[in-house]
């Protein structure tokens, strides 16, 4: 497990991140990274937002890092796919960016209600929720 404060480098940051982004760029200004988050996403411009949620993988893809993988599990239910996959394009075509959740170990079954829950919110709450869960994510990561 690693502390929370400490300077982090881009490499370090693009793998908690998903990628090399806006985000993670101006993360790596800051001595505490993580903690800054809320801060920096505040400070990025939409294009900005939407760059970092479309960089994170589709929940139930099949083309995954091996670090998102091992978070979102095996549970390959071919319905349970179906429908993810089904309602990830909704959620996109509805929102304009990637559905982004914090799996934290559940299985895909699990985040089919999240996932027709958010469907119902406005873009704005959703764009807040999908970057705090961004977040979440990346200090999971850190911390395990």
């Amino acid at each position: 497990m690693h502390d929370l404060p400490r300077q982090l480098s881009d490499e370090e940051l693009a793998e908690l991140f998903e990628g090399k982004t806006a985000l993670v760029a101006h993360l790596a200004e800051h001595a505490n990274p993580l903690e800054a988050a809320d801060e920096v996403i505040a400070g990025l411009t939409e294009a900005e937002k939407l760059e970092a949620l479309n960089a994170h993988p589709a929940i139930g893809a099949r083309k995954l890092s091996a670090r998102s993988a091992a978070e979102q599990g095996t549970d390959d239910d071919p319905e349970t796919l179906a429908e993810l996959e089904r309602l990830n394009r909704e959620y996109e075509q509805r929102f304009g960016f990637r559905f982004v959740v914090f799996v934290n170990r559940r299985p895909k079954s699990e985040i089919v209600p999240i996932l027709r829950e958010r469907l119902e919110r406005s873009r704005a709450e959703e764009l807040d929720t999908a970057l705090r869960e961004l977040v979440a994510i990346a200090r999971d990561r850190w911390e395990h």
